[in-house]
């Protein structure tokens, strides 16, 4: 269990998006595959929509991330077991072992989903005008942020735009929990199915004529709407779909080719894990679901296993502990005896991860492990990455 396939992402793809349960370290994850990409040459860029702020900490950020990408400095040089790692040019010069053209860049963003959707609505709009009504419109205004699978879906339209941002030549996202993050598989295709919907097609009937089919066959429905929502929220719905007009083909086409971006051989999904039934349960699961939809899982990631502690297995380490204690040794022994309890954990701990290791093979996951600390710096992030990538620094 190494980091090949990992490396083999990294170089392979232009976009990798990290999916994983909630609490996994998928988020720290996806910054050291960015800071491991932009030590080996990459001009990598990290966007996560998790709104905590465990990016922005690991990368130094004390003001938060912005919704633009910022350029993050680093020290491509630095040793992985806690040298300055901050403030330092980032095209020093490797010294951990690691395939580094020291003139990679590591930038990290937040998603704004409601910034995102306004900037496809300028994009596809006709005219100023109807930027405008559609921008001040409420019901706009609450569906940009709050309309179920938006969130997803404009991750997507972001990892697009980035995708096509010459400053950058590798995008990192950092998804949602698992099954969320197969919405954000899923969610260019769903809107534009929307799209193509009858409903859809009846509601931007711009004539008095669909007006008065919308009254009529849908009337019912609409008054009890009405009853929750209130009539205004009805009103602007109207108006906002009326205000859209013209402008589902230019979404419909920019829908299509996100789906294409994330179908595409360039990009790669890292499944991210902990070595518990729960978090492997969803990692399978999420693995299945792409290997079904012929994506494919080149590589997976299983944070916060315990140590090998040594050589040798449980078994070998109770022997010893009873051959210490019959000699008379018992420090010794009680050394040997906690050594045999960790070495049974982790045993434990690999039979929980074998389906993962089934459906991903061995040679593509990566068992790495539990440190002593969190990591919520860059110099963690240089340790972490030492493990993941078996730099020399970190070997044994």
């Amino acid at each position: 269990m190494t980091g090949a396939g990992t490396y083999d992402v990294i170089d392979a793809s232009t976009v990798i998006v990290c999916c994983g349960s909630g609490g996994v370290g998928k988020t720290t994850t996806a910054a050291v595959i960015g800071l491991e990409a932009a030590r080996r040459g990459r001009r990598a860029v990290v966007v996560t929509i998790d709104p905590a702020r465990r990016l922005a900490d690991a990368l130094g950020l004390e003001g938060g991330l912005a919704s633009e990408p910022q350029r993050i400095e680093f020290d491509s040089g630095a040793d992985s077991t806690g040298a300055d790692s901050t403030g330092a040019d980032s095209t020093g010069a490797d010294s951990t072992g690691a395939d580094s053209t020291g003139d990679g860049e590591l930038w990290a963003m937040m998603l704004d989903t409601a910034a995102t959707f306004d900037g496809l609505v300028r994009r596809h709009a006709d005219s100023a005008e109807q930027i405008d009504r559609i921008l001040t419109n409420s019901f706009y205004r609450n569906i940009a942020g709050a309309l179920s699978g938006t969130q997803e879906y404009m991750a997507a339209e972001t990892l697009h735009q980035l995708h096509g941002d010459d400053r950058f030549d590798l995008v990192i996202v950092d998804t949602p929990p698992s099954r969320n993050a197969l919405d954000f598989l899923e969610a260019p295709g769903v809107l534009s199915r929307f799209l193509d919907h009858r409903l859809f097609r009846l509601l931007m009937l711009p004539t008095r004529g669909g007006l008065k089919v919308l009254g009529t066959a849908t009337q019912p429905i609409l008054k009890a709407i009405g009853k929750v929502v209130g009539s205004d929220v009805l009103a602007d719905s109207v108006a906002f779909f009326q205000a859209f007009a013209g402008m589902e083909t230019g979404f419909r086409e920019r829908a299509d080719d996100v789906v294409r971006l994330i179908r595409a051989k360039e990009t790669s999904f890292v499944v991210v894990a902990s070595p518990r039934h729960d978090t492997i349960g969803e990692a399978v699961w999420f693995a299945t679901q792409l290997v079904g939809q012929g994506v494919g899982v080149p590589s997976a990631i299983v944070n916060r296993a315990h140590p090998a502690f040594g050589h040798g297995t449980a078994t070998d380490a109770a022997d010893a502990a009873v051959a210490a204690l019959t000699a008379g040794a018992d420090d010794l022994g009680v050394l040997w005896d906690n050594v045999a309890a960790l070495r049974t954990m982790r045993d434990l701990e690999l039979d929980v991860i074998a389906p993962l290791d089934d459906i991903v093979g061995a040679d593509r996951l990566v068992v790495l492990p539990l440190l002593d600390g969190d990591v919520h710096d860059l110099d963690g992030l240089m340790v972490m990455a030492g493990h993941l990538f078996d730099h020399p620094a970190v070997d044994g």
